[in-house]
């Protein structure tokens, strides 16, 4: 049998020591290096200002870009919240005010709301300019729930728990009467009797023409 010896050649006791990746390169990472700072006699402090508006030039052009993007996915996502045409289209509505007779209510829908649009005669216009407005529930005066005086536009929702008021009803000329509460407004929409807490509300508008107005 041969000994290990003969077999590999070696000596159990003649192995040398050897160190790993002695015979590696250095690496060299001088071409990586800013050129500000190859020369090593120089303080890396003599050059910070220079490298300062490298950084912030990166940052800058970094954060326009980010800003660039967060705008169009903003901008998207506002178009895609936005109403569509057909909503925006309800959201406005215009009323010809020359069909309706002098002290006839006539009814029209808003956002699901019924309409008021109420043309005064003058005699309702100036029981209404009398009143004191200090004594009521809800002071307001005449002329502060009118653009027009002959033009009177209210939600026709009860305010009381939003029952629907009847025109020309009720214990005031010209008013209106809620049948579910008994609930008495005058002929500026303005609570004079029962349990509704405050005056019909007007909603927004403004008049186009003289006979054209728009609500919203």
């Amino acid at each position: 049998m041969r000994s290990f010896e003969n077999c590999f050649g070696l000596s159990m006791f003649s192995l040398k020591t050897r160190y790993a990746h002695t015979d590696l390169p250095e690496i060299d990472f001088q071409e990586h290096r800013r050129k500000s700072l190859e020369d090593p006699n120089v303080s890396a402090m003599r050059t910070v200002d220079q490298r300062r508006v490298t950084t912030y030039a990166m940052s800058f052009v970094a954060g326009v870009a980010g800003m660039y993007g967060l705008k169009s996915h903003m901008l998207h996502y506002l178009l895609f919240l936005s109403p569509s045409r057909d909503i925006m289209a309800e959201a406005q509505i215009e009323i010809s005010l020359q069909d309706i007779t002098e002290g006839k209510v006539a009814v029209f829908k808003w956002h699901d709301k019924p309409i008021f649009v109420y043309h005064r005669p003058q005699s309702i216009i100036e029981q209404e300019q009398q009143v004191n407005s200090v004594e009521l529930r809800d002071p307001e005066r005449d002329e502060q729930r009118v653009q027009r005086p002959q033009w009177l536009i209210v939600i026709g929702i009860c305010t009381h728990l939003g029952c629907i008021p009847i025109p020309n009803a009720g214990i005031i000329p010209g008013g209106f009467y809620c049948p579910c509460h008994g609930s008495h407004f005058d002929g500026a929409g303005r609570i004079r009797r029962g349990p509704a807490p405050t005056n019909l509300e007007i909603p927004p508008y403004n008049f186009i023409t003289d006979h054209t107005i728009r609500i919203g």
